[in-house]
């Protein structure tokens, strides 16, 4: 966002002016790569510098032309990965490799032979010198001095029978990635766009250069290691491709196939590309964090309703929206002050006037079992008598322009500079200031947003840091711009972590990520704006995130910018609480919009959406465990449960909540109706909230009202709920749960609950966790330990079980304590609904981690 004036900064009235953003045509490295064509590289091997290993394959290639050597290296990598680096053999200045991404150096694993599914072809790294911006790059009014030349780098990849390509968030754009023109490249370039445009695929706040390629009997990934400007271009044709045949060797047979072409440019740095070769999506996604880490998992408060405001007003103002959730009978768990809570945008300051009292304040949040969630952006305003400015500048911790100064730029203090965190030491003391000795007014129940940090930097070209400013280790920002907010956020979580001692799991959410930065926390979709059009493009923008590796994520419910219209902000609300990350929010200048001011039946339906979400808690928990243990996607697209139905492969209005969960929000006002597609010809679905069996799957026209959006459950799984709600997630610690088993067309179903403290790490450091499965098989169904590991002791037990699907009317019910039959089995109440073929057992009491057994007659 850029500033009305220097000293206070307020909202534009309107979104975003793309003449502040650069098209692909602005791009020096962009034209220069465009003048070297795929297939006509410009390298030749050197054979006798061949290197054969147990995991490795090490050769130079020369540049014909001015006959710089570069040395190749192909490693295979425990998983079926297969790591590619190449790099200058004497480069004049080294080039920057990425660190602290990769949460390991990856395994290497002994091949004797290796076969992998793209052709590439090398993109020279030496530039055309005739070309322009070889040494300095001018943009509208600002110039970028390249003191150490050019050095971008490019790769080619040719997915051969593959027309589907996913991945590289975030862009505002469709799940299925569209083919690219000369112009109109991906952009992976973390900027500060308030109010993007929606179907652009120009950087916004967030990059991950992970590509995915799916076919129906394999599923394919790239992982481009570089964290500077990336453009990708993509080609999906045609080909033709000879077939093997029996017939004479003058006959051959051809057939066309698709093939898909990726171009990756990066600026700068070296190669650094990692091949997953799968097979399937799951297989990708374990790779994927087998490199970059899991999504950590999140504290329980955190997935429950988050109520924001840029901004509220003072402590009064947090107390009465505080108490109109209570009056209102909605449930929530976390109210967030922005930038305004400061002393004038002086981050870890409380406004003197405003809030006085902020322990007292979140006392009273803690005494309801709430918690708080201020903002920590990472400008720091230049001013001698505020404590963090004068340490950071005395112990050199600010990011330096060329000429070794304090880079200095204009963001909402006015005049700022920003903490280099790509200093280890840096960030080590970044982390410090959370202690509760040094952020006063700060206590346990406080948790971080961190904005504003792609970074931006108000006038200045494109909204961000200047490409020639200089980092820790003389290395310039253009080399390190995609990590910036990634170490930011790695740093907050650190401090909260150090804050509690090293036992309590930290929530920050941030709005600029890199690939890893789920292991950090949350993220959501930036600034977007209350019309029709950003609810739709919501989800596949949501989805691309969770594939690429961030389960947590969400956008901001009802839009930020502007108001929202009351079925807006309802259907945004019911999309909301079937996402992983569940935040309303909006703007200073946009009216008030708590869930509760938009008319009685508004209310109540938006109370009803909130409350789903809270029952739905127990399962949403169990997908974030799944999600940090074995890297499966909270969230994700219908071509990942069914990877060879191909009329999945471009579903993006509607998803898969876990493997259990489809949901379809209403996208469209005023809609009657909605299209649902029901993948799987062998599957069973079950209307989620009537339990109305549906048979015969395919695409199902299904009438909606206001009350609620469509979602089924999918037959063959065992989704666990609460019974009831409390006013926040830890006033429903002991409320009881109900199991919804769904039948397939085997009467079979399997499903599982994952519980813990919710708060700490006591699940990884002392394994208090329990993991239990559930199972129905051949009229009995029962609970077991899914890893015997874990030992956690609850009074909360399972009070009452649906069995979706039952084709009769059973003649009794039982139920064994410890899996024995032992003839002191006890009778259950039961009711059936022939109508509905539902069993439900009521009054059972079962330790949920007990082992028992239901046996139906």
């Amino acid at each position: 966002m850029e500033p009305a004036k220097e000293e206070e900064s307020s909202v534009q009235d309107e979104a975003v002016d793309k003449s502040n953003f650069k098209n692909c045509n602005h791009i020096a490295f962009y034209r220069r790569q465009k003048l070297l064509h795929p297939g006509k590289s410009l390298y030749q091997a050197l054979l006798n510098s061949v290197t054969l290993c147990n995991d490795s394959v090490k050769l130079q290639i020369i540049n014909e032309k001015n006959k710089v050597p570069l040395l190749v290296e192909i490693y295979a990598i425990e998983g079926n990965i297969f790591r590619l680096k190449i790099n200058e053999v004497s480069p004049l200045k080294s080039r920057y490799e990425v660190p602290d991404v990769l949460i390991k150096e990856p395994t290497t694993q002994s091949k004797t032979t290796a076969q992998k599914k793209e052709d590439t072809s090398i993109g020279s790294s030496q530039e055309n010198q005739e070309d322009l911006g070889l040494w300095q790059e001018e943009f509208g009014s600002f110039l970028d001095i390249k003191a150490n030349g050019p050095s971008s780098i490019g790769l080619d990849f040719s997915l051969h029978g593959c027309e589907h390509v996913y991945g590289i968030p975030e862009h505002a754009e469709t799940l299925l990635l569209k083919n690219t023109s000369d112009d109109d490249a991906y952009r992976l370039f973390n900027l500060d766009v308030y109010g993007h445009k929606i179907h652009d695929k120009m950087g916004i706040y967030g990059s991950v250069p992970f590509l995915l390629a799916h076919k129906p009997n394999r599923t394919s990934g790239i992982f481009w290691l570089n964290s500077s400007e990336t453009l990708v271009e993509i080609n999906t044709k045609a080909v033709m491709e000879h077939v093997p045949s029996r017939s004479p060797p003058d006959i051959t047979k051809q057939r066309v196939v698709p093939q898909t072409d990726v171009h990756w440019m990066s600026e700068s740095g070296i190669i650094d590309v990692f091949l997953l070769m799968g097979p399937n999506p799951f297989d990708i996604f374990k790779q994927y964090a087998q490199l970059t880490g899991t999504q950590a998992l999140p504290p329980l408060f955190s997935l429950g309703y988050h109520q924001c405001r840029w901004n509220y007003e003072d402590e009064q103002d947090v107390k009465t929206v505080d108490a109109g959730f209570d009056e209102h009978d909605i449930p929530y768990d976390v109210i967030w002050l922005d930038i305004e809570h400061t002393e004038g945008k002086r981050y870890f300051t409380w406004d003197k006037k405003k809030f006085q009292h902020p322990r007292r304040m979140q006392e009273l949040l803690m005494r309801k079992k709430r918690k708080l969630v201020v903002i920590i952006d990472p400008h720091i305003k230049v001013d001698p008598m505020y404590t963090l400015y004068s340490q950071a500048k005395k112990k050199g911790y600010f990011v330096k322009n060329r000429t070794g100064q304090d880079f200095e730029g204009i963001c909402w203090p006015g005049s700022s500079s920003y903490l280099d965190f790509t200093n280890p030491e840096v960030r080590e003391w970044y982390a410090d200031q959370f202690a509760f000795k040094s952020y006063k007014g700060s206590t346990d129940i406080l948790f971080v947003w961190n904005d504003m940090n792609e970074p931006s930097v108000f006038k200045a070209a494109e909204l961000t840091m200047q490409r020639d400013a200089v980092h820790h280790g003389n290395w310039e920002h253009r080399e390190v711009h995609n990590l910036y907010g990634f170490y930011q956020q790695m740093a907050t979580a650190e401090g909260l972590i150090k804050r509690s001692g090293g036992q309590k799991r930290p929530f920050v959410l941030t709005r600029s990520f890199f690939a890893g930065s789920q292991k950090y926390g949350a993220v959501w979709t930036g600034d977007n704006v209350a019309e029709w059009s950003y609810l739709k493009i919501s989800i596949p923008m949501l989805l691309t995130i969770s594939i690429a590796g961030i389960s947590f994520c969400g956008a901001d419910v009802g839009g930020f910018i502007g108001d929202p219209e009351p079925e807006l902000l309802v259907r945004w609300y019911q999309a909301g609480a079937y996402q992983p990350f569940f935040r309303g929010h909006a703007n200073i200048e946009s009216k008030r919009c708590e869930p509760w001011l938009f008319g009685d039946d508004n209310t109540r339906i938006i109370r009803e959406a909130i409350r789903e979400r809270y029952t739905l808690l127990p399962y949403l928990y169990s997908l974030f465990y799944r999600a940090h243990t074995t890297a499966e996607p909270v969230m994700r697209p219908l071509w990942v449960e069914f990877p060879k139905e191909q009329e999945t492969f471009g579903v993006e209005d509607e998803y898969m909540l876990g493997n259990a969960l489809l949901v379809h929000p209403v996208i469209e006002q005023e809609a009657t109706t909605v299209n649902v597609l029901l993948p799987g010809s062998d599957e069973v679905w079950y209307d989620f909230r009537r339990f109305r069996r549906l048979d015969y799957p395919g695409t199902l026209k299904i009438p909606v009202t206001l009350e609620s959006i469509p979602v089924f459950q999918r037959g063959g799984c065992v989704v666990p709920l609460k019974t009831t709600v409390g006013r926040s997630t830890e006033w429903m610690t002991d409320i009881s749960y109900e199991l919804r088993v769904a039948l397939d067309s085997k009467d079979f179903a399997v499903g599982e609950l994952y519980l813990d403290d919710g708060h700490s790490f006591q699940y990884l450091h002392k394994k208090q966790f329990l993991h239990r499965k559930f199972t129905f098989h051949k009229n009995v169904f029962s609970s077991s330990c899914a890893d015997e590991i874990g030992q956690y002791h609850t009074k909360c037990v399972v009070e009452r079980v649906l069995i979706l699907g039952v084709q009769k009317q059973p003649t009794s019910v039982t139920v064994s304590l410890h899996g024995k039959r032992d003839g002191k089995d006890k009778e259950v109440v039961f009711t059936y609904d022939a109508k509905s073929s539902m069993l439900t057992l009521e009054k059972l009491l079962l330790n949920v981690g007990a082992d028992w057994e239901i046996h139906i007659k």
